[in-house]
């Protein structure tokens, strides 16, 4: 997502039969061309497709989550994802995406245009289309991360206000380190593919803001701090494997393109993240032996290699192999550490998302102050580098004041929302909901063997509740085959019931008949 390469760069390095977007070119326009609109046709084929692959990690989002949480909660879980695309997706076509790229109107803190973004046929539209559809990819992504945190507890209608309103949460700080217009853009900072406007705001802001605001679930913490079982051990393991491979499309595409040196950069920027990768699940695994007395926790490996791909993030292709390496395992080691202390101050967050996502977000955009390199002949940091690589501390500094100002404003904003929200539909569910969980409370979909029909048995007795939900049909059944078998059963009962009764009928004619012989006199002297 970072903008790289120059235009004569680019244009030298082209094949003769590609060509600089028009667009760019685009003379009579009295209106700045906004450099997310550089690119060529063969980059185009290259973000789009990797904007496609970035879409399913939504489907690695819903697994985790859903098998983090009990039973009774998962398909809830996955109906927040869902809304997230359409919902969320709806006020980023409206106004978000105008809000990072928008050219009406802008100062260094917010950009204003392309509402209800469209373009008719011409030099803009491929240019435009790519670039609304590659973001839209990431700030889905940065929508669904909060749904973990809030799972088990959140009203359902409140949390679809929440992602409809949640773009301006991720927006505008995406605008300061992305659009033109952006004042960390302007003094340096560098984010290649979203630790800090995606991971970061989605995590240490978003996902914290929303347990803290929710408050624990009911009975979280009476039995002390320790995780809650898990409901689905293999979804999550399932999860992670999808996000595993979306993210290589979300640093590798984060080139924007494969023009000029720009294909080196994102072939680089995939093995790193793999590399990454290799380190926080080693730290991952050593930590889940040492924590469980020489046991293993999937959740603690799975969360270990999120928490490392989210540190590589911010500076994908800027790093080397050893760098990478051990920016993941610090990442990694940073999540596992975390976790638990969240809970030591009784913040609720199912899934650990303030810890995979905002704390190793944090780190991420700091580490580019620390290890990156100057990717020539690309312009990503300006020419400079960290303090590892001997350029002194500005970049490290510039990474810091923009970790601080993202999550700032992105849990103040998040906070205030959710506020006004709860003033409209309250954002916490009754507690007769949280007992019978989400699934039936929210969505009337029944379990059977989750302890919601104890649930349901309970509190009908106590009055807590007065709709019957025992009426309710439990998942995996079939209505039709159960009242067909039904019918069949009686049908068949009442057949064998009156064969019965002939078949006595006969049975008690011969027996009457044998009786009646024996009473019989002898006649046979007759014959």
């Amino acid at each position: 997502m970072n903008r790289t390469g120059t235009m004569e760069e680019v244009t030298e390095a082209m094949p003769v039969n590609s060509t600089i977007s028009s667009y760019e070119r685009n003379e009579t326009s009295d209106k700045p061309i906004p450099s997310i609109y550089n690119i060529t046709f063969e980059d185009s084929n290259w973000i789009m497709t990797a904007a496609f692959i970035i879409f399913t990690m939504q489907t690695g989002f819903g697994m985790l989550e859903s098998g983090c949480v009990s039973r009774k909660n998962e398909m809830n879980i996955m109906m927040k994802n869902v809304v997230d695309i359409f919902l969320g997706g709806i006020t980023y076509w409206a106004v978000g995406y105008g809000m990072i790229f928008g050219q009406d109107w802008t100062c260094p803190v917010l950009a204003l245009g392309d509402w209800f973004l469209d373009s008719p046929p011409g030099p803009e539209m491929g240019p435009k289309f790519t670039a609304f559809l590659f973001q839209l990819s990431f700030a889905t992504t940065a929508t669904t991360i909060v749904s973990g945190a809030m799972a088990e507890r959140c009203n359902f209608k409140a949390y679809c206000l929440f992602s409809l309103l949640n773009t301006v949460v991720y927006c505008v700080p995406a605008g300061w380190v992305w659009g033109d217009h952006g004042f960390l853009r302007r003094l340096g900072n560098v984010d290649i593919a979203g630790s800090g406007p995606v991971h970061l705001v989605g995590g240490v802001s978003v996902a914290f803001a929303s347990a803290l605001a929710l408050g624990p679930r009911l009975g979280r913490y009476d039995n002390g701090i320790d995780p809650l079982p898990l409901g689905t051990p293999v979804n999550c393991a399932m999860g992670l494997f999808v996000l595993w491979w979306g993210w290589l499309a979300f640093n590798s595409g984060s080139t924007y393109g494969v023009s000029g040196a720009k294909w080196a950069y994102a072939a680089k920027a995939a093995v790193m993240t793999m590399i990454s990768s290799f380190g926080g699940g080693v730290i991952g695994l050593l930590y889940s032996l040492y924590v469980n007395d020489g046991h293993t926790n999937i959740l603690h490996i799975i969360n270990s290699v999120l928490g490392s791909l989210v540190s590589v993030t911010a500076g994908c292709y800027l790093y080397t192999s050893i760098d990478a390496f051990i920016i993941g395992s610090v990442g990694a080691l940073l999540t596992s550490i975390c976790t638990p202390l969240f809970d030591m101050i009784r913040v609720d967050d199912p899934v650990g998302a303030t810890a995979v996502h905002g704390i190793s977000g944090v780190w991420g955009v700091v580490a580019v102050g620390l290890f990156a390199e100057n990717p020539y002949p690309l312009e990503t940091t300006s020419g400079r580098c960290g303090v590892v690589k001997g350029c002194g501390s500005y970049l490290l500094g510039i990474q810091a004041l923009a970790a601080l100002c993202l999550a700032t404003y992105s849990f103040i904003s998040s906070y205030i929302i959710l506020w006004c929200i709860n003033k409209v539909v309250p954002i916490r569910m009754l507690p007769h909901e949280e007992l019978l969980g989400a699934d039936l409370a929210e969505h009337l979909i029944r379990h059977t063997d989750e302890g919601v029909s104890k649930a349901i048995q309970t509190l009908l007795s106590t009055g807590c509740i007065k709709q019957d939900y025992t009426v309710i049909k439990t998942i995996g059944s079939n209505p039709g085959h159960e009242s067909y078998l039904e019918t069949y059963a009686k049908e068949k009962t009442a057949k064998q019931k009156n064969e019965k009764q002939q078949v006595n009928g006969h049975v008690m004619n011969i027996v009457h008949s044998i009786k009646f012989a024996e009473k019989m006199p002898n006649l046979a002297w007759i014959d």
